[in-house]
């Protein structure tokens, strides 16, 4: 049985492995301070075009997530999220449970933010007796697969200045958002637009990992702090260093992106000819697609995938992920099934 659950199902890239492996007798430095790790800091300030920054590997998003929104905000201070945000569905109340709540915008399929949704917020919560909106979480793919064009961040970047908030930006599938068809944001453009965000591995070809990225100057002073504080440094921080340098040394970071974009859109394809509609315009590597629920029945027996939402009595939309690792033999088969139903 083939899984389009999620993108991390597989392992890592051979590439990474084989870094791990000839380097796993050097002895080196701890908490990040190894070569590698340090090399692959001055490596994403390049790629970036961003000297400046502050770079931070932790091991999860959620990790990541938590110990930046906590250093960032003062204990009254609250985050703004879509109400399909990460944070606000799939994290444990992880945010919550450091003593900073969770405004949730309800938000279009897209899953996106916008100015007027922030500003609602603002709106609601106008005096110290409730929390202070300050923060604004994004994630670029949002939950549902879409991406962020560069004048809509653009956009809430500008307004977020203009309110005094601080603007962060979840890039747990950033990978597919830079190499999706749609999009029109290179990563330098995200140092001038965000005070802080992350960059995938997790999802894209590491073992494990992310790498913060802090460009407001405000916000670094003491993170090595939170990070031991909330378990998120790595004695062996060699771990992920190593397989950042790996992903950025040449282009393999964007590589496996674009394969699981090309993978997830050759599925999207198919299942358009066989006229079926999406919940989302398919654009990354999450797909949506609306199928009658006695097809999703069937696709089941050979494939695992989440049933996302209820449409109607007789439709779901399915959500389907493509990795760095999916075969086109795997699409081939997944489509193979649903015509065979289709043309039944």
């Amino acid at each position: 049985m083939y899984s389009f659950k999620n993108d991390y199902s597989e392992g890592a890239h051979p590439q990474i492995l084989n870094a791990l492996l000839e380097t796993n007798l050097v002895q080196e430095e701890g908490y990040g301070e190894d070569q590698y790790s340090l090399k692959a800091a001055e490596l994403l300030k390049e790629r970036m075009n961003s000297a400046d920054a502050a770079v931070h590997f932790l091991t999860g998003g959620t990790q990541t997530n938590m110990a930046a929104i906590a250093a960032f905000l003062r204990p009254y201070e609250a985050a703004v999220a879509a109400a399909t945000g990460h944070i606000n569905v799939h994290e444990t109340g992880a945010i919550e449970a450091t003593g900073h709540k969770v405004l949730a915008v309800p938000c279009a399929k897209d899953g996106k933010l916008t100015p007027e949704g922030i500003q609602s917020m603002i709106d609601a919560h106008p005096d110290e007796h409730m929390v202070k909106p300050k923060l604004v979480y994004l994630s670029d793919t949002t939950e549902n697969g879409a991406v962020y064009t560069k004048g809509e961040l653009e956009a809430i970047s500008a307004f977020c200045k203009s309110q005094q908030l601080l603007l962060y930006l979840d890039g747990a599938r950033l990978g597919s958002a830079l190499t999706s068809k749609a999009n029109d944001l290179e990563l330098s453009d995200l140092p001038k637009l965000v005070d802080a965000f992350y960059v995938g591995g997790t999802k894209n070809g590491a073992l494990l990992g992310e790498a913060l990225v802090i460009c407001n100057d405000v916000l670094k002073a003491d993170f090595r702090y939170m990070m031991k504080q909330r378990g998120a440094m790595l004695a062996k921080g060699r771990v992920t260093g190593i397989q950042f340098l790996e992903l950025f040394r040449d282009n393999l970071f964007f590589d496996l992106a674009a394969h699981a974009n090309a993978m997830a859109l050759k599925l999207a394809e198919t299942i358009k000819a066989a006229g079926y509609e999406f919940l989302t315009p398919p654009i990354s590597n999450q797909i949506f697609p609306i199928l009658p629920d006695e097809l999703l029945s069937v696709l089941h027996r050979n494939f695992q995938f989440f049933d996302w939402e209820k449409v109607d009595d007789h439709h779901s939309a399915a959500r389907l992920v493509t990795s760095w690792a999916t075969k086109e033999e795997a699409v081939d088969a997944f489509t193979a099934s649903l015509k065979e139903k289709v043309t039944k």
